[in-house]
């Protein structure tokens, strides 16, 4: 198994890719993906070569990182956006574009998760997945300091203002919560 978030080995990449049923012909996107590429990666494999899938960060060297791995692994159909998430709209993708995106360990790093989740909204297709991942509020001597980690509540209730019915909840690891969310 691996396991990954952040440099640390805590979250298994392919076990989340299953969850979410990430396979040939869907249309991804790992909204924060950071730099490596843990679980767009796979992604780009999963889904097939007639599939996009798309790694959008804030960080033009950890899109930088992605795009040479992708090359080096031979998968083509990852394609990078920088974007700032706390700006609707700024991914340029088009609405109702995804079948899902992936908010993974994003959250905690921000004070803007509702316009980062009516982005996530607005890119997917009515039926589309959001799986929203984050740090849960054990106290352990490393992760964000739980001032920042969000509470699962408050994604929920902001999921439900944007149409996103919770169609799932799980444990994604030792120390994160998982969500997935319908697009109605």
């Amino acid at each position: 198994m691996v396991y990954v978030s952040g440099g640390n080995q805590l979250i298994d990449a392919k076990f989340i890719l299953k969850k979410i049923r990430v396979h040939e012909g869907k249309v991804v996107a790992d909204l924060g993906c950071g730099g490596a590429g843990h679980f767009i990666i796979p992604a780009g494999k999963w889904v097939g070569k007639k599939s996009t899938v798309y790694a959008v960060d804030i960080l033009r060297s950890a899109l930088e990182e992605v795009s040479k791995k992708a090359r080096l692994m031979g998968i083509k159909n990852i394609k990078t956006i920088w974007s700032n998430l706390e700006i609707p709209g700024s991914t340029k993708l088009s609405d109702n574009e995804l079948d899902i995106a992936f908010l993974i360990n994003i959250l905690f790093q921000s004070k803007e998760d509702k316009n980062i989740m009516t982005e996530a909204a607005r890119i997917l297709k009515p039926g589309g997945k959001l799986l929203v991942i984050d740090w849960n509020s054990t106290r352990v001597p490393f992760g964000p300091p739980l001032v920042d980690r969000v509470d699962p509540n408050e994604i929920k209730e902001i999921a439900k203002t944007l149409g996103l019915k919770i169609m799932d909840e799980f444990d994604a690891g030792k120390f994160h919560f998982g969500l997935i969310f319908k697009k109605q």
